[in-house]
């Protein structure tokens, strides 16, 4: 599994406080949070996207669960 991903998407439209971006060389339509992008942004406009896993948060999220999972099943005072 790669570390890191790369890819170019379109800025389709904006709907409300979402966009639409055409997501790769298949242009996959995928809902963005507009708050999210950069400022200025129109539709047309090209960004460059990367996407990486951050190792330490899923471990910290998982390590909360397992802890909160105890709780509620009673093995945690």
């Amino acid at each position: 599994m790669k570390k890191r991903s790369k890819t170019m998407a379109v800025v389709d439209r904006f709907e409300g406080e979402n966009a639409v971006l055409l997501v790769g060389a298949d242009e996959r339509q995928v809902i963005f949070p507009a708050a999210a992008l950069p400022d200025g942004l129109n539709e047309g406009d090209y960004i460059r996207m990367e996407i990486s896993c951050d190792a330490k948060a899923t471990k910290t999220a998982m390590e909360e669960s397992a802890y909160l999972l105890d709780a509620l099943r009673g093995r945690r005072p």
